[in-house]
């Protein structure tokens, strides 16, 4: 028996190619959950800038009209920021400014006795936020560690 015909029928998984094959889909999970979250947000930037009945939320907030405008453009800025290939820093500054807008959406509904009809998109918008930071974030330091960098200690 040729030892070469053993090893092609009968592969064994090496440490790397554990390592490359979980490494490939930490990246499909990450830009799955992005993909959704921008998808999302994208959608309520859209409809603060199209639908009246979103307009009349802002309202019903205490926000003036201004305000639903500025925050549309902020968010579809933060959708360019996390699909685009920029620098980690600006990445961060998305993230934290969608968990501001997301725990914000979220006390001003508390607020006006909203209920869970009306606050879930944004809970749950704010779980596709966290599943697609803290998968970023274990990419950004399975970088570090392959390029020889070591472990970031933040």
């Amino acid at each position: 028996m040729n030892p070469m015909e053993s090893t092609l029928q009968n592969p064994t998984l090496s440490p790397t190619a554990l390592s490359i094959s979980r490494s490939k889909g930490m990246v499909i999970g990450f830009w799955t959950v992005t993909a959704l979250f921008c998808l999302q947000i994208g959608f309520t930037a859209y409809a603060q800038l199209r639908l009246p009945q979103v307009a009349e939320m802002f309202s019903h907030l205490g926000f003036p009209a201004y305000f639903r405008v500025e925050l549309s453009w902020a968010k579809l800025l933060g959708v360019v920021l996390l699909l685009a290939p920029v620098p980690a820093r600006l990445k961060e500054w998305a993230y934290a400014g969608f968990a501001i807008t997301l725990g914000s959406a979220l006390i001003a509904h508390f607020s006006v006795g909203d209920g869970l009809k009306v606050w879930g998109w944004a809970a749950a918008t704010g779980v596709l936020w966290g599943l697609s930071y803290f998968s970023w974030r274990r990419l950004q330091q399975a970088r570090k560690i392959a390029v020889g960098e070591g472990v970031d200690r933040d």
